[in-house]
């Protein structure tokens, strides 16, 4: 069953995906890479339903030779986005916990720690944090770095119930997936990391998505979570 995830309870329209061509990346590519289809992961650092896809999307990338496009869409950006959404921050951590138990379900590897996150006194933080610190890595080297942190971070947060909003852990995080703190620290400070983060947003709103995680890949549907023999068989599609 396909499952998708969107802290508004809304589905995503279902845009064309040839309305998400995109120029591809300045990062310089092996011949084979620019040539492989790409596929455009729309995520969000603190969404279940992306924990539960991310390794069932990595296998099949892996198996089918496809180029992943990594992709910051922040459902919530900020303290008062949460509470304009949800009502208060208490409600927001009730209501999201409440997404986890159903993610948990789905998640191949148990992975994720509800009563663990239950238990911290910190608000449950927006996703803005960790999209900057996911857009560093991306300006620093690339899609494949920003893909290995975004997984690091979600782990941090679903598995470890650590504050991805707090900066310091973030770094620390970093600095743990192989990044000179300093340097990180600066790059996702940067008025860059800031603008990628609004291009992303900007971009899925444009394309009408409203839930994540959601895959964009030229001639299929928006795809959402499913389970991993369901994603290959349509990701294959891809290959003609």
């Amino acid at each position: 069953m396909t499952q998708c995830h969107d802290f508004a309870c809304a589905l995503p329209a279902q845009t064309p995906a040839q309305s998400a061509a995109q120029p591809a990346s300045t990062t310089a590519l092996p011949a084979a890479a620019q040539s492989a289809p790409t596929i455009d992961f729309f995520h969000d650092v603190v969404c279940g339903w992306c924990y539960v896809m991310s390794p069932r999307l990595r296998q099949v990338a892996s198996e089918l030779g496809l180029r992943v496009r990594q992709r910051s869409f922040v459902l919530q950006a900020s303290r008062a986005e949460m509470v304009a959404t949800f009502g208060s921050m208490e409600q927001a951590k009730h209501t999201i916990l409440g997404h986890w138990e159903a993610c948990a379900r789905h998640d191949d590897a148990q992975r994720i720690d509800i009563a663990g996150m239950r238990r911290e006194s910190f608000e449950y933080p927006s996703g803005m944090a960790g999209a900057l610190a996911c857009q560093a890595a991306q300006i620093l080297e690339g899609d494949a770095a920003h893909w290995d942190l975004f997984d690091a971070i979600q782990h941090a947060h679903l598995s470890a119930h650590r504050n991805i909003g707090d900066a310091e852990v973030l770094l620390d995080i970093a600095t743990r997936t192989g990044f000179e703190r300093n340097a990180f620290a600066r790059c996702m400070e940067s008025p860059e990391a800031l603008h990628l983060v609004h291009q992303d947003r900007a971009l899925a709103q444009r394309m009408g998505l409203h839930a994540i995680p959601t895959l964009i890949a030229p001639g299929l549907p928006p795809q959402q979570t499913q389970p991993l023999a369901a994603l290959r068989e349509r990701l294959r599609g891809l290959l003609g």
